[in-house]
């Protein structure tokens, strides 16, 4: 288990991470998510003893990452994948690695096989792409066949199998009890991957939830998909103060401000059948930016222009 406590980081006037408190519990995917310099990047620094806290505490297994004898053969991280000697070759900066913290070189064999560099496993990394980077920092994240595993933006520069590949080896290290804690710009993807998610603002704990908690709350009050064939008699049925009506197709309308029992109600009372009665569902990527919509440090005038259209 990863818990933190209080934890704050300030670099002169800026407080990078401000009180944050919670808990990465094992058997779970748990995503980290936030705005560009939300505070995301220093709160794993801290966690894997890079960054000394200002405040607070980050620890793992109930003891602080800098206490761990043996810090490979129980904490994973990958914070950087490119922070590689490109002279070296992928199985010889393993190796090292494997020497430094005692491993057997057996194992070094089997993480390169693990993430699929068998191939090229002799060449050196300077020559790799960004994807074939990324799968070597995380064969050297599980090198110590750790029991916490901690990846900062690990599809990064992945292919569609690449994807599928990492999302498929982290939900079966969580399967074993593992704890799980990755982050990621991929809203889509942490949607398939996560069970739960843990969203900061300008260095402040925004949301703490599971995944499907962190939607439902963003789909209240969202509109309603209505289809019939009499769908202009419809929507003066439905038509009232608070309701908002928007013809999306000749057979068809978008409702805010009324119940799907309530819609399905006013048609039964008018005598029109439905062919469609659809609550629209809110996507990760809309409750995350409901949830840091404030806390967004830069912005583009394009996002405000498409916040003042909705």
């Amino acid at each position: 288990m990863i818990e933190v406590e209080h934890l704050s980081k300030r670099y002169g006037d800026k407080l990078a991470v401000d009180d944050l408190t919670f808990q990465v519990q094992p058997g779970i995917i748990t995503g980290f998510l936030g705005p560009n310099g939300a505070g995301k990047s220093t709160t794993m620094r801290m966690m894997v003893g890079l960054d000394a806290p200002t405040a607070g505490s980050a620890t793992i297994g109930g003891r602080d990452y800098r206490s761990l004898r043996a810090p490979l053969r129980e904490v994973g991280a990958m914070l950087e994948a490119r922070a590689i000697h490109t002279g070296r070759s992928a199985y010889h900066h393993l190796l090292a690695m494997a020497q430094t913290a005692r491993i057997p070189a057996a194992r070094v064999d089997e993480v390169i096989e693990l993430v699929g560099l068998g191939q090229v496993a002799r060449k050196r990394v300077g020559s790799f792409s960004l994807g074939m980077g990324q799968r070597l920092g995380i064969a050297a994240a599980l090198l110590g066949d750790p029991a916490t595993v901690i990846l900062d933006e690990p599809a990064n520069g992945l292919d569609p199998e690449g994807i599928l590949w990492i999302r498929t080896l982290l939900k079966s290290l969580a399967r074993e009890g593992r704890t799980v804690f990755l982050s990621s710009h991929l809203m889509s993807e942490i949607a398939v991957t996560a069970d739960r998610v843990i969203v900061i603002g300008r260095g402040r704990l925004v949301a703490d939830a599971s995944v499907s908690e962190v939607v439902a709350q963003a789909s209240v009050g969202a509109a309603v998909l209505v289809r019939a064939e009499r769908a202009g008699e419809l929507a003066d049925a439905l038509a009232r103060p608070g309701v908002a009506l928007r013809r999306v197709a000749t057979d068809a309308l978008e409702v805010d401000g009324l119940s799907s029992r309530r819609i399905s109600e006013a048609a039964l009372h008018a005598g029109i059948v439905l062919d469609e009665l659809t609550p629209r569902q809110a996507s990760l990527e809309d409750a995350f930016m409901a949830l840091t919509g404030d806390a967004v440090e830069y912005r583009t005038a394009a996002i405000d222009e498409l916040e003042q259209v909705a």
